[in-house]
């Protein structure tokens, strides 16, 4: 697809005025503004049917749309949010000719097409609008070097620059966080640019959050402990640069473009194997199960969530409660082996969270199960039902965003 780049030809009556004379001002308002797409189809979201294919609505029917994201996505594509779409002139090798661009979180666009992710990088590299790079020159894109392939060559001076760049959708209030599912290729990346720049090499990764009101930005140790290690590993080899952009409403890239900053000490202490953790089990059918000293009990069918922590190894613990022959220890054992499904989200961190994440869930629960899992500590339970996927509900989201991300604004705030 041919970039759409609009150029605005307005005559501001004040630029003699305050002194621009065709200057600045008048070069941004020929830049601006940029759209990737310059028309788009509003639907609403349905259901995601497997990784790169959604359901939606519009106009009364249903249709089906690529999605050119790997990522979960699980905070963005709830239940009746709205997507834009772009129909595609020519779809070679697909049965429909939709694809989502972006998704909406609080009437804002969030660009959700990583393909796409490049194109945004260069605009912006162009015009210097990247901190840290801003004279920079594009030699070329799609490099290869060696058996690995990176997205530019840059050129600053009489320097070469190795640049890498990632999409991020993963965010609460003011914090990001990459990735939002496990990317081995993203941490080998890492590792080699780190290489490179043993060999001399200047390397660079551009992390574009798609979100205006983030301030902060670390690595997501909840979901890719890897990856953060890695992040940590390469800090004084690869210039690491997280930038918010902005998208308007329809779809334009704002000129507003601001340089994250990175707790290094915050991630430092919190990436690592300990913490907390929601585990998501479902029940197609009600069941009556003999759960220790509380004797038997019934629970309903519906999706249940269970609290615990392993300030230790908790990999492991997840690993463990994934299997669903084992040797029964804890009264979610005797749960897990009937659940159909069993869903685990970690929550990385140095403080023992679960009895405030128990009295959490209790807020957005529709019941409870007394005295289950909450023996060594006074919570009433440790164990919350739901009647559909908490992953559908944006109070839960809000829940699960606070404890991995937004928590970090309260901690700093109160340190300070």
């Amino acid at each position: 697809m041919v970039l759409y780049h609009a150029i605005a030809k307005i005559e501001h009556p004040n630029l003699k005025k305050i002194g621009l004379r065709g200057g600045k001002l008048a070069r941004q308002l020929e830049e601006y503004p940029y759209r990737l797409f310059p028309r788009t189809i509003r639907a609403r979201f349905l259901k995601r049917l497997n990784r790169f294919l959604v359901s939606c609505e519009l106009s009364g029917g249903i249709l089906h749309a690529f999605l050119p994201n790997p990522g979960r996505l699980h905070e963005l594509l709830l239940p009746g949010a709205k997507l834009h779409l772009i129909r595609e002139e020519s779809p070679r090798t697909r049965k429909n000719p939709f694809t989502v661009v972006a998704v909406e979180r609080n009437g804002r666009p969030i660009m959700l097409h990583t393909h796409r992710t490049n194109d945004v990088a260069r605009f912006l590299l162009q015009r210097g609008k990247i901190p840290g790079l801003g004279k920079v020159e594009i030699v070329r894109s799609e490099v290869q070097i060696g058996k690995n392939r990176f997205d530019f060559l840059l050129r600053d001076g009489n320097e070469e620059i190795i640049l890498e760049v990632k999409s991020c959708t993963l965010f609460g209030e003011k914090v990001a966080m990459f990735p939002d599912a496990v990317t081995e290729r993203g941490r080998r990346h890492l590792l080699e640019l780190a290489s490179l720049s043993d060999e001399g090499r200047k390397t660079a990764v551009l992390f574009v959050v798609q979100w205006p009101f983030a301030t902060t930005f670390m690595p997501d140790y909840h979901t890719d402990l890897e990856f953060s290690r890695a992040f940590l590993e390469v800090r004084e080899r690869v210039q690491l640069l997280p930038v918010s952009v902005q998208w308007e409403e329809d779809l334009s890239l704002s000129p507003n473009v601001s340089l994250l900053d990175i707790p290094w000490a915050y991630v430092e202490q919190e990436a690592q194997d300990r913490g907390s953790y929601i585990l998501v089990l479902h029940l197609s059918a009600k069941q009556k199960l003999p759960i220790g000293k509380l004797g038997t009990l019934t629970f309903p069918k519906g999706f249940y969530l269970y609290v615990g922590s392993a300030m230790g190894s908790l990999t492991a613990r997840l690993q463990r409660h994934m299997r669903k022959e084992k040797k029964d220890h804890w009264h979610i054992d005797s749960l897990r082996a009937v659940s159909e499904s069993c869903y685990a989200l970690p929550i990385r961190s140095s403080e023992r969270l679960e009895c405030e994440l128990a009295e959490a869930l209790g807020k957005v629960a529709h019941w409870r199960v007394p005295g289950f899992g909450s023996t060594d500590c006074s919570c009433e339970t440790h164990l919350f039902g739901m009647d559909r996927d908490p992953l559908q509900s944006k109070n839960f989201h809000r829940l699960l965003q606070y404890f991995r991300m937004d928590r970090f604004l309260r901690k700093s705030l109160s340190s300070s």
